[in-house]
Order: C-alpha cells, then structure tokens, then sequence
C-alpha cells in the first residue's frame, strides 16, 4: 500500500485544518490507518489511529483533533481544531494490517509497515 498524505499549510493558533492521506489500494477494516507526527528536533510521535470504528488520540490531541475513515475512497482524515504552535510538526500517516499485536500497540511506529510521505503543518502563534 502506497500512502499520499495532504492538506497541510501554515494557520495561526487557534484555527483548523484537514489533512488527507489516499492509499494507493484497498485499505478496509483488515487495516489500522494511523496519523503521526514530528517536530524539528524531535522524535516521532503517535498522534491518532483508527481501527475498524474505534479512535485512539494522544493525550496531547485529544478533544481537538478528530480521525475518521472511508474505505470508499481509501483514505483516512485528520480533521485538526484549535490548533497550537506546539502542534507545529511534519504529519505521517501510516497504515499496518490489523493484528492482535499491531491493536495493542497502535501507538508504535513499528505497527505500520507503509508510510506516506508526510505533509508540514505550521502553527503561529
């Protein structure tokens, strides 16, 4: 599966962006469709993951930040409110075939095996 993410941009604090990640296959409920990001400087983090109907989010976006899915179109959104200049960061998404193992580790990158090429997002303050 091949992964092409957008939708990033630069935004002042507060404001809201969607990004976008279209898989090159069928990526339907076989799969988990994650989100991840890093800052400059920083390791990668888990950001948000969805599997089957369920959503996961780090606490630090929780309740901001919303992740859904239309195996339709084969592509997972990252819908993003009241952003923060501490969201500042290149955003991955990653998909991983939904596993006992990859469900309960949904947070590490090495439960995702295709990646998309990241898109920047920018937060001023």
């Amino acid at each position: 599966v091949q992964l092409q993410a957008s939708g990033g941009g630069l935004v002042q604090a507060g404001g809201s962006l969607k990004l976008s990640c279209v898989a090159s296959g069928r990526v339907n409920d076989d799969y988990i469709m994650s989100w991840f990001r890093q800052a400059p400087g920083k390791d990668r983090e888990f950001a948000a993951a969805f599997t089957v109907s369920r959503a996961y989010y780090a606490d630090s976006v929780k309740g901001r930040f919303t992740i859904s899915k239309d195996n339709a179109k084969n592509t997972v959104f990252l819908q993003m409110n009241t952003l923060k200049p501490e969201d500042t960061a290149t955003y991955y998404c990653a998909a991983g075939l939904r596993t006992y193992d990859a469900v309960r580790n949904y947070r590490l990158s090495n439960s995702y095996d295709s990646w998309g090429q990241g898109t920047l997002v920018t937060v001023s303050s």
